[in-house]
């Protein structure tokens, strides 16, 4: 018997990774179905070391459904690691079903239509596409964060302000932003540490 796996990811712990269960769990029961088991975490769609991910990879046997919110919660990867997942997928039989994308949405029916193999090829070249266009988001993003980093570190030297002051706005920003804590501590060149206290100032003001 298959089974439907429902994968709920985000890339910080401030944001909420379950916030998506309701509209997964509407979305099966509109079919007759139900979901046999979740898979939170807070951790970034571009890094194949994700735990919950890969304990989901370890309990689906074949012909399992993955049921994510949108394609890019399952993934932000670089197009090799993309490859190295699709891989994974693959060699399980497992089907991804997306919300975002209604050409999977048939992988939750039995295959019982002539031209199934011709939605299947439809469905893998939409989904390499998203995929595609996932990374491509979080690739500017990260450029738009850096950029807006460099404008306020110039911005502070103009007007005599503190460096450290500089970058207590960057993080701040990015922070809001929804980045992830390892991505600013890297972007700005802070520690985690420092990044938790200035989340945790956010959270007071």
């Amino acid at each position: 018997m298959s089974f439907v796996r429902a994968y709920l990811r985000a890339s910080t712990k401030e944001q909420d990774a379950s916030r998506a269960r309701h509209a997964l769990d509407a979305f099966v029961q509109e079919r007759g179905l139900r979901i046999a088991s979740y898979y939170v975490e807070n951790e970034s769609g571009a890094s194949l070391e994700r735990p919950e991910l890969n304990r989901l990879l370890d309990d689906a046997q074949s012909g399992d459904v993955i049921l994510v919110e949108q394609v890019d919660r399952l993934s932000r990867l670089k197009k090799g690691e993309w490859e190295q997942l699709r891989m994974r997928l693959k060699a399980k039989n497992l089907r991804v079903v997306a919300l975002d994308l209604p050409t999977s949405w048939q992988f939750l029916a039995p295959a019982t239509d002539a031209t199934s193999w011709m939605m299947d090829a439809i469905n893998s070249m939409m989904l390499d596409m998203l995929a595609a266009m996932a990374r491509k988001d979080y690739e500017d993003r990260r450029r738009r964060q850096a950029e807006g980093i460099a404008k306020r570190q110039a911005e502070g030297k103009a007007l005599g302000r503190p460096q450290n002051e500089a970058k207590r706005r960057a993080i701040e920003a990015a922070l809001r932003d929804g980045q992830s804590w390892n991505q600013i501590a890297d972007a700005v060149g802070v520690s985690r540490m420092t990044v938790a206290r200035a989340a945790k100032r956010l959270k007071t003001l």
